[in-house]
């Protein structure tokens, strides 16, 4: 037991460090580096490269790529690709909190798209007072962000609507695949990394990426942003482990508050290490968007956690045969891990 404890704990910790810094590496990253479509990239190729070197050490399991597996996860890849595109050029353009400000808001416009589009129940009173406390934190802090730029927030709607794009369309095609997490990570990202040189000539930042080679001539070489980069990229693909790690050991509830914790660490951490983050008022409106987070959890899981107990009320006086039925339908109405977590 004591191993065990030890082990989940280890799990625990080492996700939480990873979710909580990886937003401020990768803002540190892209500045120190100055080109987010290629940092993206060899993130991508980072991630890749190295589930298929531990795949062929016998460190872990993957399902094999395949042209037919490959067109019917291509959507989801696209929309990836989109969101890590904006989330890095979002960080570039912008700071910390903005980017986890807009990223609180994205519970918002997934219940609008819910019942808008796919028809689904408008919100409990408990589920509509979170989503009222996260747009109050958001308008509050961009009303007071010094740093306000048309360009960032540009970034930020961007990223936005692709994360809430993928939250409710696409990971029903994920689903439906049937591939294990690391066959999952292996074609998000070596897919993503296909498309790469496609957005790289796109956005032009292949034209700045070789005046500044020409330009460097014998110093092109520069240790920051080498250490940035590789930190960037090593933090992105142990995310991914941890993450699926953690995901197995703990309770979907314990893993929510977990990704909670994160974003106050993210907060702190960010605030003490660097100028680059939002006044004393902007930060206590971030805190806002986070709680309307939390609280915006909690309704959703006692919501999911009502529904079952209905079901369970409602067929007990059935045979056995239908219990068992039933019990594996519930399966399906408790919140997932990853639906938590977003």
């Amino acid at each position: 037991m004591a191993k065990q404890y030890y082990a989940t704990s280890s799990l625990v910790i080492g996700y939480a460090l990873c979710s909580s810094l990886l937003a401020i590496i990768n803002k540190y990253a892209v500045t120190k580096f100055g080109y987010p479509a290629l940092l993206t990239a060899l993130q991508y190729l980072t991630s890749a490269g190295g589930v298929w070197i531990l795949g062929k050490l016998g460190l872990l399991y993957h399902d094999p790529f395949n042209l037919e597996n490959a067109k019917k996860f291509a959507p989801a890849a696209i929309v990836f690709y989109l969101a890590i595109f904006t989330n890095t050029n979002l960080l570039y353009h912008a700071n910390v909190d903005t980017f986890i400000v807009f990223r609180s808001l994205t519970p918002l416009l997934v219940a609008i798209a819910d019942t808008t589009f796919r028809k689904q129940p408008c919100p409990s009173k408990l589920t509509f007072l979170s989503l009222v406390v996260i747009l109050g934190g958001a308008v509050g802090y961009v009303a007071t962000d010094s740093a306000f730029s048309l360009t960032a927030y540009s970034w930020a709607f961007a990223y936005l609507v692709v994360i809430t794009t993928e939250m409710v369309y696409i990971k029903h095609i994920v689903t439906n695949l049937g591939l294990n997490t690391w066959g999952f990570v292996l074609y998000n990202n070596l897919l993503s990394l296909m498309m790469a040189p496609i957005f790289w000539f796109l956005a032009g930042e292949y034209k700045l990426v070789f005046t500044a080679i020409e330009s460097w001539g014998e110093s092109w070489f520069q240790v920051d942003a080498f250490v940035a980069v590789a930190l960037s990229c090593v933090f992105g693909f142990l995310i991914s482990f941890f993450g699926f790690a953690a995901r197995k050991a703990i309770s979907a509830t314990a893993f929510t508050v977990t990704g909670v914790v994160n974003k106050f660490l993210t907060v702190v951490i960010n605030v003490l290490i660097w100028d680059k983050h939002s006044s004393a008022f902007g930060l206590i409106c971030l805190l806002f968007t986070i709680a309307g987070g939390v609280l915006y959890q909690q309704s959703v899981t006692k919501k999911g956690n009502a529904v079952v107990q209905h079901e369970s009320a409602s067929e007990q006086n059935k045979d056995d045969k239908e219990s068992i039925e039933l019990d594996e339908e519930k399966q399906s109405l408790v919140p997932s891990p990853e639906h938590s977590n977003a």
